[in-house]
This record gives C-alpha cells, structure tokens and sequence, in this order.
C-alpha cells in the first residue's frame, strides 16, 4: 500500500528531518505550525501559492500568514507571486468543477515546486495544509503530491484550527473557483 495514501501522526517523521510545510492560508496552516512547533521540529512555512487571484486577494492571504508567523515566532519563505504561470499550468482545466482536473494539475504543480524549493534550501521533507479545509480533498492533495513530490511529501493529519481573529477566505483563491462558493 501506498504510505502516501495513510494520514500519519507527526511522532511518525524522523525527527531529525527538516521540514517545509506548504500554506494556502492563515486559517488552514495554524493548527499544523503550533503542531510543529510544540513537536520542536525544525520546519519552515512556505507560502507559494500563484494561483491565487486577484493580486490583492493574494496579498492580503501573505499578509495574513506572515502576520501569524510572526506571532508563533516561526520562520517562513514566499515567492514571487507569478500567476500567469499557474495559469499555463491549467490551461485547458479552466471550467473543470471544484475538485476536478484543474484542482489537481494547481497542486501537482505548487508541491513539485515546493519539493524543489525545499531540497534547494536544505530541507527534507515537505508536507502541506492543501486538503485541510473542508472545502479540499485531501485524497487529490495526496495523488498530486505522489506524482509531484513522491519521496519527498510526507502527510501529515494535521487539524483545522485557525486564529480567532484571522481572515477566513470564501474561495480556495483562483479565479476559476470564484464562481462554485
């Protein structure tokens, strides 16, 4: 059986390995960093996340997250934000229903560039909070980080707990989805 299939606890990862974990949000990732953080892993929030749209909503989303990491004195990475590259990512997906292809070709595509980026920056693993929220599959998060990111994803079952006062979205953040919330 597939291990990537299986949601593991966090005691199951070395602890020894250095960990980046994939954030869409504020919301769905403040659960997994106070997890990790009381766990004492060595692990990093990563913020890549080109799909979202428009610019604004997208700035507000970093803002958000760099705002909560700094109140749990964690440390995170983000990225230029280059939306047309997602866009080309998904080419021809545009009108597939949430959940569909289009959802798992922005995953594919955001994990393998995490993969990517952990390993060119000294980490070991990188996991993500994409299937936390409600709204998400997490068994689409889990095929795409297979062919993306297979022996570097690890999954974590990690809970959903945001903020009080943290800025809840109504829409995973592309354009696309806009018109199915």
């Amino acid at each position: 059986m597939n291990n990537l299939t299986i949601n593991c606890q966090l005691s199951t990862v070395n602890s020894n390995q250095r960990i980046a974990l994939m954030s869409c949000c504020a919301p769905c990732s403040a659960g997994a960093i106070k997890e990790l953080a009381a766990g004492g892993r060595d692990f990093i929030v990563l913020f890549y996340n080109p799909n979202i749209f428009p610019r604004a909503e997208y700035d507000r989303r970093l803002d958000e997250q760099i705002k909560l990491c700094e109140k749990l004195g964690v440390k995170f990475a983000f990225t230029n934000y280059d939306h047309e590259k997602w866009l080309a990512a998904v080419k021809g997906h545009e009108q597939a229903p949430e959940h569909g292809s289009r959802c798992e070709l922005c995953f594919r595509m955001r994990l393998a560039y995490g993969a990517k980026w952990a390993k060119q920056n000294g980490y070991d693993k990188i996991t993500s909070v994409f299937g936390v929220s409600a709204h998400k599959d997490n068994n689409q998060v889990l095929r795409a980080a297979n062919d993306a990111a297979k022996n570097e994803y690890v999954n974590i079952d990690f809970p959903y707990a945001p903020e009080p006062d943290s800025y809840r979205q109504k829409y995973c953040g592309c354009e696309f989805s806009e018109t199915y919330r």
